[in-house]
């Protein structure tokens, strides 16, 4: 019979959240991220604190950020996040 509890078939979570206010560190900046959990069907995980990494410049004055952190332990697993944010006003 086939296990059908969700943390033993592979499965991704979805996520979003908003950076806070520029945190000046060394020539550059860093953000903190506001959001608390993330969710598959039923199953959820609390986000650790989570800081950006420095900005990275994208021309035309924009910049994103690198991130990477991790989940809290459930369901006897955690989830590594690495991914960059989204540019501000992309269209202007």
């Amino acid at each position: 019979m086939p296990n059908t509890i969700p943390h033993f078939h592979r499965h991704n979570h979805r996520f979003a959240g908003v950076t806070g206010q520029a945190i000046r560190s060394g020539d550059s900046h860093v953000h903190e991220i506001v959001f608390n959990r993330t969710d598959f069907l039923d199953h959820f995980q609390k986000l650790i604190k989570i800081r950006t990494g420095p900005a990275i410049p994208v021309g035309n004055g924009k910049h994103v950020h690198f991130v990477s952190s991790r989940t809290s332990i459930n369901d006897g697993h955690k989830h590594q996040l690495n991914f960059a944010t989204l540019i501000d006003a992309p269209l202007v």
